[in-house]
């Protein structure tokens, strides 16, 4: 992978031949970008997530989830879980910060917007808490969760889809 988003990146749905690649971007973005959020114990264990290979890709499949690429390699992707919810918005560490997030939950608000839908929700965790307040979530209650024996914290955090962004949409 190159360290600059040289071309523009594309973007398609999830295919299961994708679940290797993505869980290694789960891994990356996890243990290169929240260092300053979560120790060493919590990334170890939020990354863990991903070990059971099957159960990650049923995850993905069960979402409506879009992949970034660049020369058709994943670089990111997005999981919307049912009408509401962005359960999963991961950059490799490689192309963070240079607008992939960005394109993923334009993509993401647009397709909801079209499915009707008025309200986006997110856990956000602490290193992506800044990036959906600026794009206009508002923090809603402070969550504290548990994995392998780990408590990690994040943020719920809620966003009004505007009516321009439904007419948008259509």
């Amino acid at each position: 992978m190159s360290d600059k988003v040289t071309h523009r990146p594309a973007l398609r749905p999830y295919l299961a031949s994708d679940a290797t690649g993505l869980a290694a971007i789960f891994r990356a973005s996890i243990e290169e970008l929240t260092q300053d959020d979560y120790d060493e114990a919590q990334r170890a264990a939020w990354i863990s997530c991903a070990d059971d290979e099957a159960s990650f890709s049923e995850r993905l499949q069960t979402s409506l989830t879009l992949v970034a690429t660049l020369d058709g390699d994943p670089v990111g992707f997005i999981c919307l879980n049912g009408a509401e919810l962005i359960d999963m918005l991961y950059v490799h560490p490689e192309f963070a910060r240079q607008g992939i997030a960005s394109l993923l939950c334009d993509a993401i608000e647009r397709l909801a917007a079209a499915r009707g839908t008025k309200l986006l929700m997110t856990d956000a965790s602490d290193t992506a808490k800044p990036f959906f307040e600026r794009r206009g979530f508002t923090a809603e209650r402070r969550n504290t969760i548990e994995i392998d024996g780990e408590w990690l914290g994040n943020t719920r955090m809620k966003k009004k889809l505007s009516a321009a962004e439904q007419k948008r949409a259509s």
